[in-house]
């Protein structure tokens, strides 16, 4: 599946090829530079290789080649990683990288924007997951249902924001890759710094409450606000792990959607 853009953009194999759940990644080079050939059918990755040559390198890594179904993209080559950093006592500095990043992501353009997802087809799943299965997605899919009703400073969004999506690219500094491309409220992206499953203190209510005025203040968003795009991003996480069977990794993101909740109740 490779060849005919190996072929059409010149590019020369260097690893060995990544599958994931929605993509199929090979290691390149283009015109001798580390890159990333990427191929996928998914809406999602489709839009979010549009948005990447949107952003054209700025917060996000460089675009080399693109069309409908494939992008190359700037390889990372740094040894830096923001989830070692935060798993080793440099959280906050993690979270306000993450933070400085989607500043960047969010900052406006003159070219006319790719079309987009709305938040309000991103989060389609979470109100029969909240009828299934209840409990806390009951309060998530409320919250979020009245998040989207009543959206402040919309704008493109990556979202997918977390640890392993912001990536050390040496002299570039940190960059995102991997976006899904959406469009809605910018408190959405800033929900998956504190959720992130492969954080093990995630689902430390100690966490959440020590990131949360860090995030606040270096996004300028009201700490209440934040909450409420909190618990609705994990509901709607938990939503598709339940849907797909998954029970056992839904545990994480449902632990943080109720210290969100437990936040929002106090405050």
């Amino acid at each position: 599946m490779f060849k005919p853009y190996l072929d059409r953009w010149h590019l020369t194999p260097d690893g060995e090829p990544v599958v994931t759940h929605s993509s199929h990644l090979l290691p390149v080079l283009w015109r001798g530079k580390p890159a990333m050939l990427k191929l996928s059918a998914d809406e999602a990755e489709r839009s979010g290789a549009a948005v990447m040559h949107w952003w054209d390198g700025n917060g996000a890594a460089k675009v080399y080649c693109h069309d409908a179904d494939a992008i190359v993209l700037e390889r990372a080559q740094g040894h830096r990683s923001l989830l070692a950093m935060a798993a080793e006592g440099e959280d906050d500095a993690a979270s306000r990288i993450l933070c400085d990043t989607v500043a960047r992501l969010h900052a406006p353009r003159q070219t006319p924007k790719p079309p987009l997802i709305p938040l309000s087809r991103w989060f389609r799943d979470l109100a029969p997951a909240a009828g299934k299965y209840g409990d806390v997605l009951t309060d998530c899919h409320d919250i979020a249902t009245a998040l989207l009703a009543d959206a402040r400073d919309e704008t493109v969004l990556h979202g997918d924001i977390h640890h392993g999506n912001v990536l050390d690219f040496e002299e570039h500094g940190w960059l995102a890759i991997d976006p899904k491309g959406l469009v809605g409220e910018r408190g959405f992206d800033y929900a998956n710094i504190f959720a992130n499953p492969e954080l093990s203190t995630v689902t430390d209510p100690g966490r959440l409450h020590r990131q949360l005025p860090i995030v606040s203040a270096a996004a300028n968003i009201e700490p209440t606000r934040l909450l409420r795009w909190i618990a609705a991003y994990c509901g709607l996480s938990a939503a598709w792990f339940l849907d797909d069977g998954m029970s056992s990794e839904a545990q994480s993101p449902l632990t943080v959607a109720r210290i969100a909740l437990a936040e929002l109740s106090q405050g």
